[in-house]
């Protein structure tokens, strides 16, 4: 059963933007700390950004300055907008819900693709 589902992805020049939004269920979305996570291709799954229920971020160093991740209560979504994008970032970007003492819930993902 699909729980969040990631949108936004597609083909974008090196230097540009993009933004990316995980739609999620009420419950879900009210309930627990949410992110943003990627996996380019041949390698391990990475964090992000995340952002919890009073509205702190976190963001990987990597991404610090040029993603920004918000929820929109009204719609139930997480948004990453990204800005000044990289080749090395191409990557299937992942939605996450973050249950403690419970599997975390994980959308399939969206592809973004950084031409040179």
């Amino acid at each position: 059963q699909v729980q969040l589902v990631e949108s936004g992805g597609g083909l974008v020049q090196a230097g540009g933007s993009l933004r990316l939004s995980c739609a999620a269920s009420g419950s879900i979305f009210s309930a627990y700390t949410m992110g943003w996570y990627r996996q380019a291709p041949g390698k391990q799954r990475e964090f992000v950004a995340r952002i919890t229920l009073s509205g702190n971020t976190n963001y990987a160093d990597s991404v610090k300055g040029r993603f920004t991740i918000s929820r929109d209560k009204a719609k139930n979504t997480v948004d990453l907008q990204m800005n000044s994008l990289k080749p090395e970032e191409t990557a299937v970007y992942y939605c996450n819900a973050l249950r403690p003492l419970r599997t975390d819930l994980w959308g399939k993902g969206t592809l973004v693709t950084v031409a040179s």
